[in-house]
């Protein structure tokens, strides 16, 4: 009685392990390093500093002239004049690529 129950269960089991490693692929190329890279942008964001030249997610170049930590935003200066972001909008910074060129 117990062997048949085992074995119909090691069969139930045994049709789930390609899902199981599905999902395990899943876990280990899409959604763990989207939340490495989370984590960087995070870090990123809450060590920009003023002075630095940036680019947001929607492309502007500019320098940080402010950072207004009550609102999490910070303003930019651009050749047009200065415009305020959320800190979240801003994408890279290019004060370190620049850095890194010039000293290759």
């Amino acid at each position: 009685m117990f062997s048949i129950i085992f074995l119909q269960l090691s069969g139930s089991i045994a049709s789930m392990l390609p899902f199981l490693a599905m999902i395990l692929v899943l876990y280990f190329f899409m959604i763990r390093p989207q939340m490495n890279r989370q984590k960087k942008e995070k870090a990123f964001q809450a060590e920009i500093k003023k002075g630095a030249k940036v680019v947001t997610s929607s492309g502007i170049h500019g320098r940080i002239a402010e950072i207004h930590e009550a609102d999490n935003t910070v303003t930019i200066e651009t050749a047009g004049g200065k415009i305020k972001f959320e800190r979240s909008a801003i994408s890279m910074e290019l004060s370190k690529k620049v850095n890194s060129i010039e000293k290759s």
